[in-house]
């Protein structure tokens, strides 16, 4: 089997860190799916827009020359217990696909490409195929979960106003949303500890303390 790059996702998030948990959780943040030439032609998208949400196959290609083991430690576990990599959605798979769900916010056809929302892929991503999601047979709210059976629980965010100004406010409400989801590693506690999370062209400085996420610098 041949897979083929159709397009590319760009999104204000360059890196791994920072990068919402799952698709979803940060429902503000917006992206495009930049359709290559030879796969953007107009009719390709013909009745995409009577869709609301849509697939994403995609690579982890931030973790290109990584090898893949049998098992892993999910953040949802502390980072410390280890669970078989078929029982995970950990980016270090035999073949590193990823698949999300995102909400499609329009449809340009003209131009190649998809404007999308909820999506938890970095900028620069390699996407292989998109397919509309349907509500009758890909949604099952009842289904058993495992370990990752309940809803992360968020930080409380603190941006003051002085740096907050420095964004859009929609992006602001994406950015809201992706530290409330607490992007440092789950072994790392330490309430002196100063992050850096790249968003959209800038560097964002910020604390964990109780719970609590500050942001202290915009650089």
């Amino acid at each position: 089997m041949e897979i083929k790059q159709v397009a590319v996702f760009r999104s204000p998030i360059t890196e791994k860190f920072g990068l919402p948990r799952q698709a979803g959780l940060a429902p503000s943040l917006r992206g495009r799916i930049e359709f290559l030439p030879g796969y953007n032609a107009p009719e390709a998208f013909r009745g995409l827009d009577g869709f609301e949400r849509l697939w994403i196959v995609w690579e982890f290609n931030l973790n290109r020359g990584e090898e893949w083991h049998p098992t892993v430690r999910p953040p949802r576990l502390g980072g410390n217990e280890r669970i078989g990599v078929w029982a995970s959605r950990s980016p270090y798979r035999p073949n590193p696909l990823g698949l999300s769900c995102v909400k499609i916010e329009a449809v340009n056809a003209a131009e190649g490409y998809i404007e999308v929302s909820g999506a938890d892929i970095a900028d620069g991503t390699p996407i292989y195929d998109v397919k509309p999601y349907l509500a009758y047979s890909d949604a099952h709210p009842g289904a058993v979960s495992g370990f990752a059976g309940s809803a992360w629980e968020p930080l409380k965010v603190i941006i003051p106003e002085e740096l907050a100004s420095a964004f859009p406010q929609e992006e602001i409400r994406a950015l809201e949303e992706i530290l409330a989801q607490d992007p440092r590693p789950a072994y790392q506690e330490d309430p002196d500890r100063e992050y850096g999370l790249s968003f959209a062209g800038r560097n964002v400085r910020f604390k964990v303390k109780d719970g609590v996420l500050t942001v202290a610098a915009v650089l």
